[in-house]
């Protein structure tokens, strides 16, 4: 039974793989949740009649981004927390303009986590002096933020941005939210992914495996129960930083 007056979690990009799983996980909790999308589908029109609050937003457009803030800050008058999800995926061997990549990665996983954080903290320090308790920022980043990559350059430069956030942003909110990142490298594969390139993937693991979204689901769960961690990013990489 969802809890009738709980402040909803936020969650960017919600309409598949570890951002549905995440709602699937809260909803099932019975909490309440606000979710971005970018394109319509069954699964968005299933979470509507499961009272997922869905709003339209395409992070690369700055006037759907700026209309989804005010729909928020109008509807609602605290946030139990803001999860980061939504990505975008370039390769500069497959772009033709480069400073478009560039440009496209930083405005998905900085500019916009930023003017999210900036809009909507007053929200998240609401909640957190009604509820008693430290509410949550928590920033979806890459393995690749630390070690960086050679096919997506601005990719992990974007996401190496995106964990910096994480910082600056636990130390301006603490002690009232907890501001923290997840670096996942593999957690599940692509529809398409051939065999041979699921063999290479998981050679480069120590573990070796194909953990799939309920590790991610249980790294979240894990930030948004914890009392004593902010500015620190949970690595999700089957001891990949050893192999």
């Amino acid at each position: 039974m969802q809890k009738e007056f709980a402040y909803p979690h936020f969650i960017t990009g919600g309409g598949r793989r570890l951002g549905l799983a995440v709602i699937r996980s809260l909803l099932a909790q019975g909490e309440r949740v606000v979710m971005s999308y970018r394109t319509f589908t069954p699964v968005i029109e299933a979470l509507m009649a499961e009272d997922v609050h869905c709003i339209r937003a395409d992070f690369t457009q700055p006037d759907t981004v700026s209309k989804m803030v005010n729909t928020i800050v109008a509807e609602y008058n605290g946030l139990r927390s803001i999860i980061h999800n939504a990505s975008d995926w370039g390769s500069e061997t497959d772009s033709e303009d480069l400073n478009e990549l560039m440009a496209r990665m930083w405005q998905v996983h900085v500019a916009v986590p930023y003017q999210l954080n900036m809009s909507l903290q007053s929200l998240l320090l609401c909640a957190a002096h009604d509820l008693n308790q430290a509410t949550d920022i928590i920033h979806l980043t890459d393995f690749v933020a630390e070690k960086g990559s050679d096919k997506h350059i601005a990719y992990a430069a974007s996401k190496a941005g995106l964990a910096n956030l994480s910082l600056s942003f636990a130390r301006q909110l603490a002690p009232k939210v907890k501001v923290n990142a997840i670096a996942p490298s593999l957690l599940m594969f692509q529809e398409g992914d051939n065999k041979e390139y699921q063999q290479k993937a998981l050679k480069k693991s120590l573990l070796c495996l194909e953990p799939g979204e309920q590790e991610g689901v249980a790294a979240v769960q894990y930030l948004l129960s914890s009392r004593y961690m902010t500015g620190r990013t949970l690595a999700l990489d089957g001891g990949r930083h050893l192999a």
